[in-house]
């Protein structure tokens, strides 16, 4: 084991998932909100109650990256709520299913993770390990500081009225933002509280690498279509994800630039 941690349109804002597009995401879906409610029971065996554990110890741990980031800026860092679900789940974003993976919803500033996500990330998308999960983890919560932050709703405001392919170009520059904040997150677990072991950085650009949009649309098609890209190319992932695992730095986190 590495690591050592063991367009949903509601109230005006979207979710924002580890993926999207033909591939499950969530962005499209629309219903009134709920009460998150799973499907059937979370833990119904050992590794599952195994992850429910490692989720929730990586999520304590951004919890005191962005707690120690927002203090030095003077603003107080407001955590996210982790909601952990099996088969699908009924958010403030909408209905979220297995096959979406992890997703963020501003409307109620929770984290959806859906544990058999993982068992995918390692199978189908070829990313096994630890820090590929935390990995995930650590993009969602990208989203949550995006939208303490005031950028969610901003490039929400911005997106109305563009085409498509523009309003996409926008949501590229989100997601890659949210990568590169999960490498802060993974830049303070490195170098402030020494939780990071030989390969988990490698393990975390192989997530990244394996859940860009070409990578998937190629998986799932056969073709790369740019211009219906959300989230970026498996380049672009893998390179802001490494400027803020190599910086620790909110400001050079500025994909929109």
């Amino acid at each position: 084991m590495g690591f050592k941690g063991t367009a949903v349109v509601v109230a005006g804002f979207v979710a924002y998932g580890v993926f999207t597009g033909n591939h499950g995401g969530v962005l499209g879906l629309q219903q009134e909100p709920a009460a998150a409610t799973s499907s059937k029971p979370l833990v119904q065996s050992a590794k599952e109650k195994e992850l429910v554990e490692f989720v929730s110890v990586v999520l304590a741990d951004t919890e005191e990256t962005w707690t120690r980031l927002f203090s030095a800026q003077d603003k107080k860092y407001k955590e996210p709520k982790l909601v952990m679900f099996s088969g699908k789940v009924n958010s403030a974003c909408g209905l979220g299913q297995a096959a979406m993976g992890p997703f963020y919803c501003p409307a109620n500033q929770k984290v959806y993770i859906n544990l058999g996500f993982y068992e995918q990330l390692k199978t189908q998308f070829k990313a096994p390990g630890d820090f590929a999960q935390a990995y995930v983890i650590a993009h969602e919560v990208g989203h949550h500081v995006q939208t303490l932050m005031g950028i969610s709703r901003s490039v929400h405001q911005s997106k109305q009225g563009l085409s498509p392919k523009e309003a996409n170009k926008l949501s590229v520059k989100q997601e890659l933002q949210a990568d590169c904040f999960a490498g802060i997150w993974g830049y303070h677990a490195a170098n402030v509280r020494n939780l990071l072991e030989k390969g988990d950085i490698e393990e975390g650009l192989t997530a990244a690498s394996a859940i860009g949009d070409d990578t998937l649309q190629k998986q799932s098609t056969g073709t790369i279509s740019p211009d219906s890209f959300t989230h970026g190319s498996a380049s672009q992932r893998v390179k802001w994800f490494k400027v803020g695992l190599q910086s620790g730095t909110i400001s050079l986190c500025d994909t929109f630039k």
